[in-house]
């Protein structure tokens, strides 16, 4: 449920809120353009679409849309992965 960032320095640090309005304004834009569907990259954080990395870093995938992709279906775009 939240959006971490790795650091330069190693650390961890939660990008949610960031990731939440750039999903928001990519869902507004969307509708604008009149989009109805929407390639994403798999498994991504954001706008991976049904198996997405958990945020550890350690290339574990869990079952689960973006936040990018579930704000997208919840706006009623079709969602699927570029794979």
């Amino acid at each position: 449920g939240r959006a971490l960032c790795r650091e330069a320095d190693g650390a961890l640090s939660d990008a949610t809120d960031a990731f939440a309005k750039g999903a928001a304004e990519g869902v507004r834009l969307a509708l604008l353009a009149g989009c109805t569907e929407a390639i994403l990259k798999a498994r991504s954080p954001s706008c991976g679409c049904g198996r997405i990395y958990d945020g550890t870093f350690n290339r574990t995938l869990v079952t689960g849309d973006g936040l990018f992709a579930a704000a997208l279906r919840a706006a009623g775009i079709t969602v699927r992965c570029d794979e």
